[in-house]
């Protein structure tokens, strides 16, 4: 990634309270909470609760109906797609650990959802994206494994129809994305991530400043 200066290394202490902040403006509720509970009972980490809202908002703005997730965990980000999803809408979400899909299946019930909105699918993502529809997906999250991420984008631009929103959490990796240090393998390819779906003719992004960055793109019609 190119060098950050001027103001954008200016990172100020009253920034930091207005991301905080913002990263708290939605409340979440018990079931959330619950889920939350598991995931860190198991050493899981969950999206932050700044992220979950902006992928609900994003589900809703999509108007999504048929939506994949790349990592289940115990429910947390599901939870908050489904939220935003259309009432008729289905989640369909892949994980290597059936145990924690179990934890998202309570968690799921706990925040009012019927059976039929979820399909969880154990396994690795690369494996099972494969047999998923061409272009029948309204968006696609991915919070897997980073070293498979230019795999996750290159089939979520196959399951995603024209208009579809692709979104991959975690993008900032704790602020070593843009460290020059030395940096492992996950890390520089989340860069090339980055420069592959800013430079894309085929992909409109952003990346959003909320938990450890949500990069976005929509794929063009």
């Amino acid at each position: 990634m190119r060098q950050l200066r001027g103001q954008e290394r200016d990172i100020t202490g009253n920034r930091q309270t207005s991301w905080a902040f913002a990263d708290a403006f939605v409340a979440e509720d018990e079931a959330l909470h619950w889920a939350r509970d598991r995931a860190r009972e198991a050493g899981l980490r969950s999206v932050s609760a700044g992220t979950g809202a902006a992928l609900r908002l994003l589900a809703a703005a999509a108007d999504a109906k048929v939506v994949a997730e790349i990592g289940t965990g115990t429910g947390v980000s599901g939870i908050h797609l489904l939220r935003g999803m259309r009432p008729d809408g289905v989640l369909t979400t892949v994980d290597t650990e059936p145990e924690m899909q179990q934890f998202a299946r309570q968690a799921f019930r706990e925040a009012g959802f019927t059976g039929n909105r979820a399909r969880f699918i154990p396994g690795r993502a690369l494996d099972v994206l494969p047999r998923l529809a061409d272009g029948g997906y309204d968006l696609v999250f991915c919070d897997g494994d980073r070293l498979e991420c230019l795999d996750y984008l290159a089939e979520s631009l196959r399951l995603l129809r024209p208009g579809g929103l692709v979104c991959f959490e975690g993008v900032f990796a704790n602020g070593r994305t843009v460290d020059s240090a030395a940096q492992p393998t996950e890390v520089l390819r989340v860069r090339e991530l980055l420069r592959t779906v800013r430079e894309s003719t085929v992909l409109q992004s952003s990346l959003l400043p909320v938990g450890d960055g949500l990069l976005c793109a929509v794929k063009r019609g």
